[in-house]
Parts: structure tokens; C-alpha cells; sequence
């Protein structure tokens, strides 16, 4: 587990996140209780959050009835955050979130009512706060929610994460997969003929 000086270290990173346009580095499903599964496609539905997540039956000790807060169907985290309290991309679903993301969420860029597009579904910020927990200090001790709980509350979020819940307009959310080198290759080839050929110029108007 990393000291509250090693994290601190890290914080400049952090808030350089792009502020704009993010990339989705992992998307998580809670098929249970302290079970978690990586998935590379999810749907986002209105009624449901991340389908195949287990947020409507776990229900919400802070609502009056104990049952799911529907601002809260979502958690989104800082990728470069939980780079900095997990470490290993394998760690990261440790941390109880369903999506982590490259993007700053920093209160001044993503006040609540900001509707933000991932794949072809679409999410709004709410106003419930989102500062981790005790399994959080026990996974990645204490020094890791000290870090995040003392950040300006402008970088509270930043830091740790954002609650939001699916639009309307409801749909798949994909996370971003790297090419792998054999892939590189054929898509290189591939352009590199269609340039020595030229069989495209045929679709373009001058």
C-alpha cells in the first residue's frame, strides 16, 4: 500500500487529465457482493444503471425506504486516480466502481446536471457525493481515503469519482481496448494499399 507522501507525489498527474474528452480505460459489472467482472461492452439502461450490476437489489442505507438511489446508479472513477491507489489496471474493479475514466471530474468542469456521452449512451451528474468507504481503507488502507478526503472539494471528485444516472436515451457504453501488435500490422498494410492503389479517391469530392 502506497504512503499518503506517495500519493501526494501523484496528484499533479491527476489533475492534468484531459478535461474535454476522456477515454474509457475499464468498465466494471457487480454480479454480487464483493465479486466484480471486467467487462469490454456494457448496456446502460434507465430503469436498471450498468445491466448485469447489482445496484437496484443492494438498495442504499441513506435513502428513507433503504431502497437504490436512483442518482446514484453510476460510479465513475478518475483513471489516473485509481492508477494511483491500485496500481495494476487488474486492481482497479477492487475500488467498487463501474466505470474509470481518463477525464478530469473535477467539480468545475462536471457540475451536477452535466450530461456526459459514453458510446452511444448517455449519463448526468448528480449531486450525491462520492468519497469511497470502509472496504475502500481496507483494500487500499487508510492512508489511500485519507488522501482523497483531504483534497479541495474541487478536487474531491477529481480524485475520487463521480455519482450519475442513465439518461433517455439509454445504450451501450464501450470501453476502449488498445490494438494488439498483429492487429497494428494489418490494419498498416491494409492503408498502405488502399494508398498504393488508390481505391478510395473515387469517393471524395475536390
Amino acid at each position: 500500500m502506497r504512503t499518503l507522501e506517495e500519493f501526494e507525489a501523484m496528484i499533479d498527474d491527476i489533475r492534468d487529465a484531459p478535461s474535454d474528452v476522456g477515454v474509457v480505460e475499464l468498465i466494471v459489472r457487480r454480479p454480487a457482493v464483493d465479486e466484480r467482472e471486467v467487462v469490454n461492452e456494457a448496456r446502460l439502461d434507465v430503469a436498471e444503471g450498468l445491466v448485469g450490476d447489482t445496484w437496484r437489489i443492494r438498495g442504499n442505507r441513506h435513502t428513507p425506504d433503504g431502497s437504490a438511489d436512483p442518482r446514484a446508479q453510476l460510479t465513475v472513477m478518475n483513471a489516473r486516480a485509481a492508477a494511483a491507489v491500485a496500481g495494476d489496471i487488474s486492481r482497479w474493479p477492487l475500488a467498487g466502481d463501474q466505470i474509470y475514466a481518463d477525464l478530469d471530474l473535477g467539480v468545475e468542469h462536471l457540475p451536477p446536471g452535466t450530461r456526459l456521452t459514453i458510446g452511444d449512451a448517455e449519463i448526468e451528474v448528480s449531486e450525491t457525493p462520492h468519497t469511497g468507504c470502509a472496504k475502500f481503507s481496507s483494500r487500499f488502507g487508510e492512508d489511500a481515503l485519507r488522501f482523497v478526503w483531504s483534497l479541495p472539494v474541487s478536487s474531491l471528485v477529481s480524485g475520487m469519482g463521480l455519482a450519475a444516472h442513465v439518461r433517455e436515451n439509454a445504450g451501450y457504453a464501450a470501453r476502449f481496448v488498445p490494438m494488439a501488435e498483429d492487429e497494428r500490422a494489418r490494419l498498416v498494410a491494409k492503408v498502405a494499399e488502399i494508398g498504393r492503389t488508390g481505391k478510395l479517391e473515387g469517393n471524395f469530392k475536390h
